[in-house]
């Protein structure tokens, strides 16, 4: 069986997702990057960085590269590639999976508060808290720039401008612990935590440490999915290239 796979990458099930079929004989595996990260982490297998010019741009590609099954790994807000990456797929005729982790869901002890954008969650901040811990991504940011809160801003890459007046930078990737994320917070007198509904193992430390601490969190929920075939884990997508892209 011969067969190539395009892999949307940019997470940790998409690094997982090549590296289990890039050993597999009879299958050529190509991961896509945005380029929007400075120094990702690279996925095993061939790797392509850069956009394709929307959905045509990317269909083009697909039928050029012969690829025989697309699977959307990107991250769960990435809503403008998924949507692009539906309609290629369309155009293409060729079968698509999307492959998103579940969301995180709150517990007992924890205070959360939904926001349906960004904008949303930055006008919610009024009577939550005076220190923000601010970690939804350097997109975005700008939503927050004229609020009077103090923030610890986190992200992986350095933002653009406008940001808050009242701030600190850090720039770093998880994974995090929970001992790491009560120091940060403790140490930084945090009394609010805004973040989106990543999902995972890789940054979920922070919640705890709010549950923990007492911490109100705004929750930033995701967009709405594409029309298309959905799984929750690696095996599942590999069931699924397996039945459905064989």
């Amino acid at each position: 069986m011969n067969r190539c796979v395009a892999i949307l990458g940019g997470t940790g099930e998409a690094r997982l997702l090549a590296g289990q079929l890039a050993g597999q004989r009879g299958t050529r595996v190509v991961s896509t990057l945005a380029g929007r990260v400075r120094r990702p982490r690279m996925p095993a297998g061939e790797v392509r960085v850069g956009g394709f010019g929307g959905p045509q741009g990317l269909a083009d590609w697909l039928v050029a590269e012969k690829v025989t099954a697309v699977v959307d790994a990107t991250h769960p807000f990435a809503e403008r590639i998924s949507a692009a990456a539906a309609k290629a797929a369309h155009y293409a005729g060729i079968p698509l999976v999307l492959l998103r982790r579940p969301g995180w869901r709150p517990g007992p002890g924890d205070d959360w508060h939904w926001a349906d954008s960004i904008t949303e969650a930055a006008a919610m901040l009024p009577g939550l808290g005076r220190r923000v811990f601010l970690t939804t991504g350097r997109q975005g940011l700008a939503a927050f720039a004229r609020s009077d809160r103090w923030f610890l801003i986190r992200c992986v890459d350095p933002p653009g401008l406008p940001l808050p007046a009242r701030k600190e930078l850090i720039l770093s990737r998880g994974p995090y612990t929970v001992d790491g994320e009560r120091a940060l917070m403790t140490g930084h007198d945090i009394d609010l935590l805004v973040t989106k509904d990543s999902g995972g193992d890789h940054t979920v430390a922070k919640l705890t440490v709010a549950r923990e601490l007492g911490v109100p969190v705004v929750v930033v929920r995701r967009p709405a999915l594409p029309a298309v075939p959905v799984v929750a884990t690696v095996e599942e997508a590999l069931s699924w290239l397996g039945s459905a892209a064989g």
